[in-house]
């Protein structure tokens, strides 16, 4: 993942420019806007999140305002505004994982990682928020790891524990063995 700051031009590679030719492509003549949300996730891929100034960019290449661009990546919950950990937890916070232990779950993923919602850990590794319906409310509490994306159901702090220990295995390079 390439490294951006809040305030630092972000300038496409040819590569990049070529990725973005190909999904303008898709979509009819004169609509190049429509192509905003593909663009989006490929520049959060490759940074891990959208700054202000990559957003810009991605304004510039497609001919439209940069409001436009933050009005779409500030309305979709899966677009970063701000950098975030190489694995994000992702919690369900609605009701009914909230009746089976969510917010114990986010109170407790809180204490093991020592960064409180929104944070990144010192290593860089994790970040965690609470999210909106995961759509698994007879499996709560439940949650999402990002990038991937992998889903995790009826929770406990065992179960938590046991995902960041594969994680942080897994960003070392190694496997979880039951000896780990």
């Amino acid at each position: 993942m390439l490294s951006v700051k809040h305030n630092e031009p972000v300038e496409f590679t040819a590569e990049t420019l070529g990725k973005f030719a190909e999904i303008v492509a898709r979509y009819p003549e004169e609509r190049q806007k429509s192509a905003l949300l593909p663009i989006l996730h490929e520049v959060q891929a490759m940074y891990g999140w959208l700054s202000v100034p990559a957003m810009d960019s991605v304004a510039a290449y497609l001919q439209i305002e940069p409001i436009e661009v933050y009005e779409v990546a500030t309305f979709y919950t899966m677009f970063f505004l701000r950098p975030q950990g190489k694995y994000v937890l992702e919690v369900c916070r609605t009701g009914p994982c909230c009746l089976v232990g969510a917010e114990r779950i986010m109170a407790y993923i809180e204490q093991q990682l020592g960064v409180k919602e929104g944070e990144v850990t010192a290593d860089g590794l994790f970040s965690w928020r609470g999210v909106e319906c995961l759509a698994a409310c007879g499996y709560g509490p439940v949650l999402q790891i990002g990038p991937e994306y992998t889903f995790h159901e009826k929770l406990s702090e065992e179960k938590v524990d046991e995902l960041i220990k594969e994680l942080k295995n897994k960003a070392e390079g190694r496997e979880l063995t039951a000896e780990s």
